[in-house]
């Protein structure tokens, strides 16, 4: 059974600069959130995410990227529109990363119904930096853009729920 609430997940390291930026976006989105909306930080790692996800409708993951874009760029990638460009991923720390649990899922048709990507473009991902002002510039910005998110899948639930009754 798919679960009726917004699955966010902010994945990264707090202790490699930029690449924490997704676990600060569910951080703060705890304080924020509530009712259909669920947080969780995690550390990337594909195995658990494909688990966390399982049995969600809507998933949106946060992650920092490196593509080579301007810091503080926020990249949006929809899932079953299109995949996440192989520029993105060049710097995984993970094993099992992210774009390779989106394929593996897919595969075992284990994806929610609907996975959306935020990813932050980071400056500096050392050991022991802090965020960058850019990267830290761009958590309110994707916050709000996953609430508006959040608030239209819930509609959309409500409105789909409407119609079969």
């Amino acid at each position: 059974m798919r679960s009726s609430q917004v699955l966010v997940i902010g994945i990264g390291n707090d202790y490699a600069g930029d690449d924490a930026v997704g676990r600060i976006v569910a951080r703060r989105m705890t304080a924020l959130s509530g009712g259909n909306i669920r947080v969780i930080e995690e550390s990337g790692e594909g195995a658990a995410l494909i688990e966390l996800w399982k049995g969600a409708e809507v998933a949106i993951v946060i992650d920092a990227v490196s593509s080579g874009g301007a810091p503080g760029t926020i990249h949006r990638f929809d899932t079953a529109v299109q995949p996440i460009p192989a520029k993105f991923l060049h710097h995984s720390t993970h094993a099992f990363s992210l774009a390779e649990a989106i394929g593996l899922a897919r595969a075992l048709n284990q994806l929610p119904d609907k996975l959306v990507v935020y990813g932050i473009e980071g400056k500096n991902f050392e050991s022991g930096a802090d965020l960058s002002m850019e990267a830290d510039a761009a958590v309110d910005e994707v916050i709000g853009k996953i609430r508006e998110e959040a608030e239209y899948w819930n509609r959309e639930r409500s409105r789909r729920s409407n119609r079969l009754r």
